[in-house]
């Protein structure tokens, strides 16, 4: 029996820590699952009606802890944040994006 390896592991950069990160995963929109279990108070609807984590008016996730970038309810966490995989190529996509610098428009008259 031949098991190939799985190329979506072998993609994964060891050299990306949660800990050395601004948490910019955070920002994303996370659609809740019927079988996710958040606090009510973490749940908006979108104009879709479907059922979202919170995020504060600042764009982060609202379970989020300001002071120490860690997940208030991480063992309660929502399914799509259990599978999003440190260093996956997803996660090392956010990252770049969060870190480029715009580049700045030149008007001319």
């Amino acid at each position: 029996m031949d098991i190939s390896p799985d190329p979506y592991a072998e993609s994964i950069d060891p050299g990306v820590q949660c800990s050395n990160c601004e948490a910019v995963c955070c920002r994303l929109t996370v659609v809740l699952m019927p079988e996710d279990h958040v606090p009510d108070w973490l749940v908006e609807h979108d104009i879709r009606g479907l059922e979202t984590l919170a995020k504060g008016d600042d764009g982060w996730c609202a379970a989020l802890d300001p002071n120490t970038f860690r997940c208030t309810i991480y063992d309660e966490r929502p399914a799509i944040c259990r599978k999003y995989a440190m260093g996956s190529p997803s996660c090392r996509d956010e990252r770049r994006k969060w870190r480029q610098v715009p580049t700045p428009i030149m008007l001319t008259s």
